[in-house]
């Protein structure tokens, strides 16, 4: 079992920055993988990008302007959010996966024009 817990959401006008933070209840260490997923109203939820070990992968959408992290000390996975666009407006979700699926209960990105 495995709870997490997403914070650094907010309101943020275009072309600003935000860096969200996932924390973990349990070491990382023992996670396979563990990502970022967004959902926008009206839309279906989706992947944004996903570190497992050192690999990392991202949606088109967000290469170059967003970075994913993790800190193993402290238990917990980042997403720094650069240049941000409207588009980026979304509740965004941690992802983790040991043996099953675990998600937070989100964090709301709002980007202002």
């Amino acid at each position: 079992q495995v709870q997490l817990v997403e914070s650094g959401g907010g309101l943020v006008q275009v072309g600003g920055s935000l860096r969200l933070s996932c924390a973990a209840s349990a070491s990382i260490l023992s996670i396979d993988s563990m990502g970022w997923y967004r959902q926008a109203p009206g839309k279906q939820r989706e992947l944004v990008a996903t570190i497992a070990g050192s690999a990392t992968n991202y949606a088109d959408s967000v290469k170059g302007r967003f970075t994913i992290s993790r800190d193993n000390a402290k238990n917990t996975m980042y997403l720094q959010m650069n240049s941000l666009k409207p588009e980026d407006t979304a509740v965004y979700f941690c992802h983790a996966f040991m043996l099953r699926p675990y998600w937070g209960q989100g964090t709301q990105v709002t980007v202002s024009s």
